[in-house]
């Protein structure tokens, strides 16, 4: 059979293709914007709810308890299914399970804003997290399928700051929303950012897919879940029931113990593994891995911090609070796009430990500076220098992880990427926050001597509760607004200090451990790419 040279060149012209059948510039651009739109859908509704909580409990009169659950289900179905959708997406096609996701995705998104009960809205919310798992390992992994190697870290750069600047953008924009409309309408900018991302990527992404002759690892993925689930529910459930509390406790021993079956599993498994742990001796997965684990916990950490000091101490409403986030995350974005020239020119590990050193000096500028008196100013320094080191650190490490494993086994490599970053946001919030209220009650309790007994013990609960207390107190009430905004200061350093620590090990590490300029990642590193959509 003969086919015509003229016929074929035409038909690429029409794919956005080059004569070869490499994709054209025009197209990987189109591509990189599809799957960026795709991931803001997914990144904006983790944190967007969290403006809303008020009016989700005034409208389906639910308890705090089944509002954090309403918030809580989509992250934890995420984090739980990103490895093992991740992998058939490498197996069934990484745009079929794109596209699949992104339909799933919005359909639940409309659920979700038509809600007429608590209950709806909870399997709303869950199938919503079965869509993200399908759709957010699969952007990274068509960038890393699809980009030549020269162009692969500039649209690995824009996709971490999409990731990681994204939940801010998100936030501010759901503030505003729930602010000029209602909290259903939360639900529209999801549901639209979809629709673009599905038209585009019908028209530009191309399909790859792996070609495994091994069986889906079964029980590495349920047992992958359970791990997941059980541990990221502890960490969730510990500040709001006590860690000694039997379902924190439960969750996290199944989790350790899922965990430890998943290891055990998948080195016995070896080439057909789910994920080859064996890897993580290599100085790119850990080192990678490690350092997203830690940014993502202390990024998450700050806002734990930042939100109560902007609302409960200096009196701003959470669409100005969320505002005053933005200059952080703008410099995230910013600072991702220039991090590939950095590692080109000076390597990954020098890229990364320079992002590192730069956020704990951010952070540790926030912890000497921070004062009432000093407002937002006092903090916006430390704020950009923290937003800029992310962004230094987070590409590379991003690229690091994807590199560690094989093109045909892309999904999983982004998945993993995607699930280290949901540990350490669920980490960061727990240990920072915990640090938070343990400073904040030790300093409190001696600045309380003199007030009635229910005021004093209302405010030893938080900022937040001490600043309600204090609008019954009458003359008593600037005594108690003083206490409790010096004591959260006292709370806000114990928590920056330690994560300078963090970040002071972590740059030990990075120096010593990090990834090594130009490293390769081990097997094959061929795929199948089937069609390109015309």
């Amino acid at each position: 059979m003969t086919t015509n040279p003229s016929a074929q060149a035409a038909t690429a012209a029409r794919g956005g293709l080059h004569g070869d059948g490499a994709p054209s510039a025009r197209q990987l651009r189109s591509v990189l914007i599809a799957v960026c739109v795709a991931l803001m859908a997914v990144i904006a509704s983790v944190s967007g709810l969290n403006v809303a909580q008020a009016d989700l409990a005034v409208a389906f009169d639910a308890s705090q308890s089944t509002v954090l659950w309403i918030i809580n289900i989509y992250t934890l179905t995420l984090a739980a299914l990103l490895l093992p959708l991740g992998s058939l997406g490498d197996r069934l096609g990484r745009k079929p399970m794109l596209i699949a996701g992104l339909t799933v995705f919005g359909l639940a998104s409309v659920v979700g804003g038509l809600a007429p009960s608590a209950e709806v809205m909870v399997a709303a919310r869950l199938l919503s997290g079965v869509g993200a798992a399908m759709i957010m390992p699969i952007t990274l992994a068509v960038i890393t399928s699809t980009f030549p190697a020269e162009e692969r870290g500039r649209a690995i750069g824009v996709w971490t700051g999409v990731a990681g600047g994204g939940g801010i953008l998100g936030m501010f924009l759901s503030a505003a929303l729930v602010d000029v409309a209602s909290w259903r309408w939360l639900f529209v900018l999801p549901v639209v950012l979809i629709v673009v991302a599905l038209v585009m990527a019908l028209r530009s992404v191309p399909n790859s897919r792996e070609t495994s002759g091994h069986s889906f690892d079964t029980v590495g993925a349920l047992t992958s879940v359970v791990a997941v689930v059980g541990l990221i529910f502890a960490l969730q459930a510990g500040p709001e029931r006590g860690w000694s509390a039997p379902a924190t406790v439960t969750g996290l021993v199944v989790g350790l113990l899922a965990a430890v079956c998943f290891v055990v599993r998948e080195l016995r498994r070896r080439d057909a593994s789910l994920l080859d742990v064996r890897l993580f001796r290599e100085r790119g997965l850990a080192g990678g891995s490690i350092t997203l684990l830690a940014v993502f916990g202390v990024q998450a950490g700050i806002f734990v911090v930042l939100f109560p000091f902007l609302q409960a101490v200096l009196g701003w409403s959470a669409l100005l609070s969320t505002l005053a986030l933005m200059p952080m995350a703008v410099l995230m974005m910013a600072a991702s796009g220039l991090a590939p020239k950095l590692a080109e020119r000076a390597g990954p590990r020098t890229a990364m430990a320079t992002g590192i050193l730069l956020a704990g000096a951010g952070l540790a500028l926030m912890a000497a500076v921070v004062s009432v008196d000093g407002g937002y100013l006092s903090v916006l320094p430390g704020m950009l220098a923290m937003g800029a080191g992310m962004g230094l650190s987070m590409t590379p490490s991003t690229e690091a992880i994807t590199m560690s494993l094989p093109r045909d086994r892309q999904g999983v490599a982004s998945a993993l990427n995607d699930v280290t970053r949901e540990f350490g946001t669920a980490l960061g919030v727990a240990l920072l926050g915990a640090l938070l209220s343990a400073g904040y009650r030790d300093a409190i309790d001696d600045r309380l001597d003199g007030l009635p007994q229910g005021s004093a013990d209302t405010a030893r609960d938080g900022v937040a509760n001490a600043m309600q207390a204090a609008q019954s107190e009458g003359p008593q009430a600037r005594q108690l607004v003083h206490a409790a905004q010096q004591s959260f200061v006292e709370g806000w350093q114990h928590a920056m200090w330690a994560g300078v620590a963090v970040m002071g090990a972590l740059f030990l590490y990075v120096l010593s451990r990090g990834p090594r300029r130009n490293a390769q990642a081990p097997g094959k590193h061929t795929e199948a790419v089937d069609t390109v959509a015309v």
